[in-house]
């Protein structure tokens, strides 16, 4: 139970692939002006990554380590086809706004490395939980980057929301600041890289007061221990 603990905490917290690794940040940044193009995107690559490390966890004994790297490359291409495919089929719009980075998840680092670096050396089960809190955790962070600069730059909240969930969802959109002129300057790539700026640097100011916390508690519990015995 610990080892599942484990793999869900360095997932969407401690080795986060886009806050720790920083790994995938081309599409990361490239896509995430709305909260809805970020999401469609990560779940994406949330079904890539829990599907590749499944199908290579399952194969690894099959796999020789010299043709590794390109049965790796291989399976995640597979994968991603059927999802660009399917989006295309049943996402036509959203699929022509995320344009050129569905297939180029397939050179996504953070993908591979989960498969060389995890998938490749453990069973199955614990394999499939490390695709999903990986891609959760990277699909966190393209959504909270894609709120932020929608909402700086055209002050609302899900904007498009009916290219994701059809045409009822149209209602969803929040105007969360009326007649708001905008800001230019989200919307672009400098903004992009700013508002991940911003997120890394929060997390590193959360990590920082947590083993502070941790590091005070410890004389404590040492104490206890002691009175204890």
């Amino acid at each position: 139970m610990n080892a599942y603990k484990q793999i869900i905490q360095e997932g969407l917290w401690k080795n986060n692939p886009a806050l720790v690794q920083l790994l995938g940040l081309c599409p990361l940044l490239a896509v995430t002006n709305t909260v809805i193009n970020g999401l469609g995107l990560g779940l994406a690559t949330i079904i890539t990554l829990v599907a590749s490390n499944g199908l290579i966890s399952l194969l690894r004994n099959q796999i020789p380590d010299e043709a590794r790297l390109p049965v790796f490359v291989m399976i995640i291409a597979s994968i991603v086809t059927i999802i660009e495919l399917s989006m295309n089929a049943w996402f036509h719009e959203l699929y022509l706004i995320l344009g050129i980075f569905i297939p180029l998840i397939v050179t996504n680092c953070s993908i591979i490395a989960r498969a060389e670096a995890f998938a490749a050396r453990n069973s199955v089960g614990p394999s499939l939980l490390d695709g999903l809190m990986m891609g959760i955790g990277f699909t966190a962070v393209l959504v909270v980057l894609g709120g932020m600069r929608e909402l700086i730059g055209q002050g609302t909240l899900l904007s498009q929301a009916y290219l994701m969930f059809g045409e009822a969802a149209r209602g969803l959109t929040i105007t969360v600041i009326e007649d708001y002129r905008g800001f230019l300057l989200a919307l672009l790539p400098p903004g992009a890289f700013i508002g991940l700026g911003l997120i890394v640097a929060l997390k590193n100011v959360i990590d920082v007061k947590l083993e502070n916390r941790q590091v005070k508690a410890a004389p404590i519990d040492a104490e206890a221990e002691t009175a204890a015995g």
